[in-house]
Formats: C-alpha cells, sequence, structure tokens
C-alpha cells in the first residue's frame, strides 16, 4: 500500500505559505514504512481538486489531505470528496457543539458560516481537532482507499496526525516496519566529485544511499528500511563509515551538525576561543557562531568592519596597505583576524574581506572575489583566496564565504587528529 500527500491551498500555488505539512507528513509516513511516491499542490478550485483526487486514487491507497477544512467558500475539500463519490453530506451535531464551545471559551460568538465545518461525508468517522474548530475525516468511500483530512494549520494539523492518525494507520497494519534516515554533511566538495568517489553506494537496495546538494553543502541520505530505528541504525552504521573515510576531511558531520556547531565543538574540545573581524559578510559569520546555545563559552564576539576606518581603529590595518593594496587583499585579511585576535585576546581570529556584488568589481578584482584570514597565537596568518564567480548571487556569496571561513579552521583544528 501507497500513501499520497495532497495539500490544497491558493495561498500554496503562490508561494505565500511555505508548505511545511508536506515535509512534516514526508517524515512521519516514513517512520511509519509507509511508501508515498507523490505530493500534489492544488488550489481551491472544484474541478482542479477532482482531478487531483481522480489521479490519486487511481494509483494510491492512503490519501492524505490538508487544507481546505474551514468555514469560508474558498474552503472546498470536503464537499469536493463527498460529491466526487457520490456521498451526501451530513450534519454531526457533536461537531457544531465542540465549535460552539471553543467559541465560548474564547468569548465569541460562533457565526452561522461555522455550520459548514459540521458537514462531513455519510459513512465517514470524525478526525477530532482538539486545538482547533475544523475537524478532519476518516474515510473509506472505496475499497482499499483511505482518505484522511486535516485542516492546513501546522501545530493543529501535526496534534491530529498524533492523536489520531497514527494509531488508526498502525491498526491497519502499518508501522511493522519504519523507514530511517541520516543525513552525512561534506563541505569543500562537488556533488558531482563525491557522487563519482561512491558511486558504488548508490545503487544499494537497503540502506540506500542518495547525493543532494545545498547553498554550497552537499550531503548523502543514507535510508534503511527495517522493523526499529535500532536496526536501522544497525544496517547504517558500516555504511557510514565506509562513506566517511572516503569523503576524509571533507565530511564535516550529519543531521543537525552545522559547521558552526562542529567548530564549536572542537574548539571547546581545545579549550580555545574564536574572534572574527568581517567586511563583506557584514555579521554573517559571527551570526552562524550565535546561533548555537551556550556559544559564549569560546566565541568571545566580533567587529564588522565595513567601513576602512574602522578597520584602521580597531583593528590595526595599516593605512598604507588599504591604499596600495585595497580592502580586499591578502595583507588586509591577514591584519583583520590577528587585529581581532589580538583586541579581543582569542586563541584563532577569523576574518573575511570580498566584493559580494552585485556591483563593485573590477577586471583585477571581480565580484565574487574573496580573501580569508586565520590567524592563531604565535603563529604566522594564514590567507586563503576564493573566487566564487559573478554569476552568483550577494547572499549566496556572503553565505558560502562564511561558510568557508569556519570549514578552514575545522580543518585547521583537526589537523593533528589526521
Amino acid at each position: 500500500m501507497t500513501a499520497e500527500i495532497i495539500c490544497v491551498g491558493t495561498e500554496l500555488l503562490l508561494g505565500h505559505i511555505l508548505n511545511k505539512n508536506a515535509q512534516y507528513l514526508a517524515q512521519q509516513l516514513a517512520s511509519l514504512g509507509i511508501p508515498h511516491y507523490y505530493q500534489t499542490v492544488v488550489g481551491d478550485n472544484v474541478e482542479r481538486l477532482k482531478q487531483v483526487i481522480k489521479i490519486a486514487s487511481d494509483r494510491s491507497n492512503v490519501l492524505i489531505f490538508t487544507g481546505g477544512l474551514g468555514p469560508t467558500p474558498d474552503d472546498l475539500t470536503t464537499e469536493t470528496l463527498a460529491d466526487f463519490f457520490g456521498v451526501p453530506l451530513v450534519e454531526k451535531p457533536e461537531i457544531l457543539a465542540d465549535i460552539a464551545q471553543k467559541y465560548a471559551v474564547r468569548g465569541r460568538v460562533m457565526t452561522p458560516s461555522n455550520r459548514k465545518q459540521a458537514l462531513i461525508p455519510e459513512g465517514a468517522e470524525v478526525l477530532p481537532n482538539s486545538s482547533g474548530t475544523a475537524p478532519g475525516i476518516i474515510w473509506s468511500p472505496i475499497s482499499n482507499l483511505h482518505i484522511l483530512t486535516f485542516p492546513g494549520v501546522p501545530s493543529e494539523m501535526q496534534r491530529m496526525w498524533q492523536e489520531t492518525a497514527v494509531p488508526y494507520l498502525k491498526n491497519l497494519g502499518f508501522g511493522q516496519e519504519i523507514i530511517y534516515s541520516r543525513t552525512l554533511k561534506f563541505w569543500g566538495i562537488a556533488e558531482s566529485t563525491l557522487a563519482e568517489k561512491v558511486s558504488a553506494f548508490l545503487n544499494l537496495p537497503n540502506p540506500t544511499v542518495a547525493p543532494y546538494a545545498s547553498r554550497g553543502e552537499v550531503k548523502l541520505r543514507v535510508s534503511a528500511k527495517a522493523n526499529s530505528q535500532a536496526e536501522a541504525e544497525q544496517l547504517i552504521a558500516p555504511i557510514e563509515q565506509q562513506l566517511q573515510a572516503i569523503a576524509g576531511l571533507n565530511y564535516y558531520g550529519q543531521d543537525e551538525d552545522s559547521l558552526a556547531s562542529v567548530v564549536g565543538q572542537l574548539l571547546q574540545r581545545e579549550d580555545a576561543t574564536l574572534s572574527v573581524a568581517e567586511s563583506c559578510t557584514g555579521g554573517g559569520l559571527g551570526q552562524m557562531m550565535t546561533d548555537i546555545a551556550g556559544s559564549s563559552r569560546y566565541f568571545m564576539g566580533g567587529v564588522i568592519s565595513y567601513d576602512n576606518q574602522v578597520k584602521v581603529s580597531l583593528l590595526g590595518v595599516n593605512l598604507q596597505a588599504l591604499q596600495q593594496e585595497g580592502a580586499v587583499s591578502r595583507t588586509v585579511a591577514a591584519q583583520m583576524a590577528e587585529g581581532v585576535r589580538s583586541l579581543l585576546g582569542t586563541t584563532w581570529g577569523l576574518s573575511i574581506t570580498g566584493i559580494a556584488g552585485p556591483d563593485g568589481g573590477t577586471s583585477t578584482k571581480p565580484v565574487g572575489l574573496v580573501y580569508i584570514g586565520l590567524a592563531q597565537s604565535n603563529e604566522k596568518v594564514q590567507v586563503f583566496e576564493h573566487r566564487y564567480g559573478q554569476d552568483r548571487s550577494r547572499s549566496l556569496i556572503r553565505h558560502l564565504s562564511a561558510c568557508t571561513a569556519l570549514d578552514l579552521l575545522r580543518r585547521k583544528l583537526l589537523e593533528k587528529d589526521h
């Protein structure tokens, strides 16, 4: 049996709302071991919704709808389902009483339009909504087809899923097996290069391995189907170890790890501290560090030296170097890194200076040129040049610069381990 997710709402099609419901439901289906091969988003239109129902009911056994259950005229899911399967709508007094009671608790009077939410297809069961006014339904209108509907509000949908849908699906026989995934994360290697290196793993039946990339980061998702998470983890473990060995230092973490969190762990291991000096990234590097709870144990702070005068007065950058080589140069990057390290008294200093665009580039210093300085106590400052390309957006160049700076520090901290 397979499931299909159908999200109803013109606001989703227009991009006004991020479709978090589909992501949540996909993860939940995997945890129950229910395969699903299709997701559909459809607007608030009866005929198009009927087309989606026809296609989905012909190819899937469990249809999960979110959205379109409210009291307004464009909430069409329930009535369209009933019409499609030729079943009348019936009013449920218990739903009306529940809605009225919830309005009373909030000090409001239920409007006549809310009676619409008490209508469900004849023969369907109510899927209770303990936190909102729009209930869903559980319905098998034809043999071997199960329909579950939920409101579009994520918090309501998730609670209804856990309280009612999960027990219902388990009672159908699902949940005997689960699909568990681990995501391995890499920086400093292209997706195509990593895929070539691990090509022997990409056609495994169980666990499966799939590569994908996002904003400079490459990921390998390793998924196993098993009777329990512990069993799935045992299947994944040897594959994970081999993939990490192949990738070497390009591998930095898994699942919820970020470059900033991994760098923080390494700094704590070494009882070391970090400060940053940023120009083109405008505080992005510092934000990544302070996004991690408890980062004050190792991250002391930073200087956003956007103007050259700040570079000179706070970081001790040589004015002559600025005039002769420019703010975007190896010399200035080195002096910024050592300047902030000395100013804040930290073990490490990281600096970023570059041209994020879209303007400001020249033939010798194009948009995308970035210098990263890495200073350590009693060591010569290292400077790294990166050219991210003139075709990339300002925000992406800034993001890549900050992440690369963290990755360079990560590799330096790991040097003695390799």
